[in-house]
C-alpha cells in the first residue's frame, strides 16, 4: 500500500510541476515578492499532496521563536520534505542556499532560478564563500530569510554530519541571530527512498542565538548543541545507543 500511495504522489508532482514551471515563466516580469508567493504554491501543494497521498502530516514546535527581524535559519536537513515545507510555509520569504547547477534542472529549476535566491558555484573555493555573504546579505537586506543546512546534505535519522561553517560566518558577518532548526522528516521521507512511509513530521524552531559578541566556531557550536539536544527529545529511540 506505501508503494502504491508512493506512486500516486510522484505522478502528482510530475503532473503538477510541469504546467506550474510554465506558469513561474509567464508571471516572471512580476515584482520578486509577488513573483514568490505564486512559485511557493507548488511546494506547498507539494506538502499537501504528501499528507493526502502518503499520510505525511507535520507540526510545529517554536513559532514563537521566530522574531520579526533578521535571522539565519539553520536547520537540521534529512529529507526532501523540509525542501518543500521552509518556502511554504514560513512567515517570511527564505533564500536556500544551493548549487547553480540546479537551474538547470528541468522545470524545478527554472522556478527556483528566478526567485533571486543564494545560488553558488562551488568549483569557486573560497570565492563560493563570498557569494553566500553577498547574497546573504542582499536577502536580509530585502527582508528575507537566508536557510542553509549545517550538514551539508541529507542525513539520516540517529546521525549527525559535521556541521560546516558557512552559516554562522554569515551570521556573524552579517550580525544576524541564528534561529537553528530540528526536525525528523527523514522518518517518514527517508533520504533517496522512492517509498515515503506515513507519520507525524515535527520541525522545531528554537530561540534565537544572537551573533554579537562570538567567533563563527562558537556560534556553530551553539547551533549544534541546540539541534542535537532538540532530536534526542523529537526522537529519543533513535539515539539510544549513542
Amino acid at each position: 500500500m506505501a508503494w502504491l500511495r508512493s506512486v500516486l504522489y510522484q505522478l502528482f508532482l510530475i503532473i503538477t510541476v510541469i504546467p506550474y514551471a510554465f506558469a513561474c515563466l509567464i508571471w516572471a516580469p512580476l515584482p520578486l515578492r509577488l513573483r514568490y508567493r505564486l512559485t511557493v504554491g507548488w511546494p506547498r501543494l507539494a506538502i499537501w499532496g504528501a499528507k493526502v497521498f502518503c499520510g505525511i502530516r507535520w507540526q510545529v514546535k517554536g513559532w514563537n521563536n521566530l522574531p520579526d527581524g533578521p535571522i539565519v535559519l539553520l536547520s537540521k536537513h534529512q529529507s526532501a520534505w523540509e525542501t518543500l515545507f521552509f518556502p511554504a510555509h514560513m512567515p517570511r520569504p527564505v533564500c536556500f542556499v544551493y548549487k547553480k547547477s540546479l537551474h538547470w534542472v528541468p522545470f524545478f529549476g527554472w522556478g527556483l532560478a528566478l526567485l533571486r535566491m543564494i545560488p553558488i558555484d562551488r568549483a569557486k573555493g573560497r570565492d563560493a564563500f563570498d557569494q553566500v555573504v553577498r547574497g546573504g546579505q542582499a536577502c536580509l537586506d530585502d527582508g528575507r530569510w537566508p536557510l542553509l543546512f549545517p550538514e551539508g546534505t541529507r542525513v539520516p535519522p540517529g546521525q549527525t554530519g559535521r556541521f560546516k561553517m558557512g552559516g554562522a560566518l554569515l551570521a556573524v558577518r552579517t550580525g544576524a541571530a541564528v534561529v537553528p532548526v530540528a526536525l525528523n522528516a527523514g522518518e517518514c521521507w527517508p533520504r533517496n527512498a522512492f517509498v515515503k512511509r506515513p507519520g507525524m513530521v515535527t520541525a522545531s524552531f528554537g530561540p534565537a542565538i544572537p551573533s554579537e559578541g562570538l567567533t563563527a566556531d562558537q556560534l556553530n557550536a551553539k547551533v549544534q548543541a541546540w539541534i542535537d539536544a532538540e532530536m534526542r527529545k523529537l526522537n529519543p529511540e533513535r539515539y539510544e545507543q549513542h
